[in-house]
């Protein structure tokens, strides 16, 4: 399974997982069944309006006014959601930047655009095959805006909990532990017992850079132990206050 990292409320950079072919095409089709509901109600509009109206230029004119909402679906979804479709929200998965940030309305836009060529021209078949060769599972769209589509579904086990047993008498050593809200330290704590599990000392080291470039603090402690103190002083303040 492909991994990326995600941005947190911090814009903290730290592990996420990149959807499969099957989730984004599952996404798309709910999407589609959105569609194929509208146009029917749009149809039925019509057939009132042809009872109302003499004039059919009218009526053909009200008739495309209604179907505006869907040709610009995906691109005001996006930007009024955060990265997110209504399929996309049943799917729980978002749009972001290939580094982990948030999209910008401007990389919608691209993605917007380059739905003709990835999806409505060649009926699929062009983003089916970015998608499937892509190392990071992009379409042409998302090469182009530079983004990709991650879960944002949390697999949550007891031992990824940021609860810990802390004396009462502890004393905090990194006092900037409470800019980070429950679900940073929720993944700084999954993703340092990942590393510690797998003896992958270069992730270590790479979440310690980053969880130390967001709370603004220097150390001399080793990453494991620097990862775990914060783990440790963000359960003495949260558990205290």
């Amino acid at each position: 399974m492909a991994n990326l990292e995600i941005n947190t409320t911090q814009n903290v950079n730290l592990d996420y997982k990149i959807v499969s072919v099957g989730e984004r095409i599952l996404a798309f089709l709910i999407d589609l069944f959105l569609f194929f509901v509208y146009f029917y109600i749009v149809e039925l509009a019509t057939e009132a309006m042809n009872m109302a109206f003499s004039d059919n230029w009218a009526v053909f004119g009200l008739q495309q006014l209604m179907l505006v909402p869907v040709m610009f679906y995906s691109l005001y979804m996006h930007i009024l959601f955060n990265g997110r479709t209504v399929g996309k929200m049943a799917m729980k998965t978002r749009v972001v930047k290939v580094d982990g940030s948030p999209a910008r309305w401007s990389d919608y836009m691209v993605l917007w655009m380059l739905r003709l060529v990835d999806i409505w021209i060649f009926l699929g078949s062009i983003g089916l095959l970015s998608i499937i060769f892509s190392e990071k599972r992009q379409r042409v769209g998302d090469h182009a805006a530079g983004t990709v589509v991650i879960s944002t579904k949390n697999k949550v086990k007891i031992s990824h909990t940021i609860l810990e047993e802390i004396a009462d008498d502890y004393q905090p050593k990194f006092l900037n532990v409470i800019k980070l809200s429950d679900k940073d330290a929720r993944l700084i704590k999954e993703t340092y017992l990942i590393a510690i599990k797998s003896n992958d000392f270069k992730t270590l080291h790479t979440l310690r850079k980053k969880v130390e470039s967001v709370l603004e603090t220097s150390s001399d402690l080793y990453d494991k132990q620097y990862i775990d103190t914060v783990l440790r002083d963000y359960n003495h303040f949260t558990q205290n206050m």
